[in-house]
């Protein structure tokens, strides 16, 4: 039996190589090999969004930070490539809101 290495489906989890996830079945612990990355991109227009980057969760877990994320921060937001896109320039407030949950944050 081979093991799977990717998958387009949504619900493919890199880290046990299940669909759906059985992470927490496992009682695998959420490892963070680096920091997740906050910047601000501007855009053609002169707006611009943050990108939060390199965050090890499961999409639907990216979804749900995103929706706490939206609503702390009173903005819209959406996932892209499997990055968390906020309108506007929140960089420091998203990164606070980052390290609340647990996570190691470089601002960039």
């Amino acid at each position: 039996m081979s093991e799977i290495f990717y998958s387009t489906d949504p619900n493919f989890c890199p880290h046990c190589k299940h669909i759906p996830c059985i992470c927490n079945q496992l009682g695998a612990p959420k490892k963070q090999t680096e920091p997740v990355r906050v910047r601000f991109v501007k855009n053609t227009k002169g707006s611009g969004t943050t990108v939060v980057e390199r965050l090890p969760l499961h999409p639907q877990e990216k979804e749900e930070l995103l929706k706490k994320m939206k609503k702390a921060l009173g903005c819209g937001g959406t996932i892209k490539e499997g990055h968390l896109e906020i309108q506007g320039d929140k960089k420091l407030r998203a990164a606070q809101i980052l390290e609340k949950e647990g996570y190691k944050v470089r601002i960039l």
